[in-house]
């Protein structure tokens, strides 16, 4: 089930109202910029109100988080001119229940892409670590876009961040960047479709506060 989504070809018509005309030179650059941009995000919207399995690409050694066993899921579940949620499903084996508390956020901005993460409690109520993220690092391109993270550059001294690649319908990537290069990823296989979408994520029914908590 989708809430508010467009049909694809709907989308790409409402993003493409939203691009900026070039009169200059500056502006066939912004314009680039833009398209590039809207067709980013129509490369995620190509997939609303479908999910899809996946699994665990990229972990450091010793890294907690999964353990590479578990079903993953990334339902393109909400898409709207300017912006496309993807809830985060993953399986918590040894207690035979699933996490639903993650929602990827990518919002388009006039001259930017900003990534967030909407991290909620089985309850419903924002996790003190939520909207967390940044925006994205130039122009980058239809498939690939990453984003920075003021924070974590500065604490590390090199660009941290998260990447996003998308192919549709071949295969949809997230990940945490170290100095440019993944050093977390999963990784989604579009080719076919879950049958049934997973159950709705928690907090559904609530709009973020969009404060930024712990980075």
């Amino acid at each position: 089930m989708t809430t508010g989504h467009l049909a694809p070809g709907a989308y790409l018509v409402a993003v493409a109202l939203l691009l900026p005309a070039a009169c200059t030179p500056a502006g066939e650059a912004e314009l680039d910029e833009a398209t590039v941009h809207a067709e980013f995000m129509a490369n995620l919207a190509h997939h609303c109100g479908e999910a899809f399995p996946g699994h665990l690409a990229l972990e450091p050694p010793g890294d907690p988080m999964l353990t590479g066993t578990e079903e993953l899921i990334a339902h393109f579940r909400h898409c709207e001119p300017g912006e496309v949620r993807i809830p985060f499903h993953v399986e918590i084996e040894d207690e035979a229940r699933w996490d639903r508390s993650r929602t990827w956020y990518i919002i388009r901005h006039e001259d930017r892409l900003e990534l967030r993460h909407d991290h909620r409690r089985p309850d419903g109520t924002e996790d003190a670590r939520t909207w967390y993220g940044g925006y994205s690092v130039g122009t980058g391109t239809a498939t690939r876009q990453d984003f920075l993270s003021p924070e974590r550059t500065e604490a590390a001294g090199v660009p941290v961040g998260w990447r996003i690649e998308i192919e549709p319908e071949v295969r949809y990537a997230y990940g945490t960047t170290y100095d440019g290069e993944f050093d977390w990823r999963v990784e989604f296989d579009l080719s076919q479709p879950l049958p049934t979408p997973p159950p709705l994520p928690w907090g559904h029914d609530r709009r973020p506060s969009r404060v930024p908590g712990l980075p």
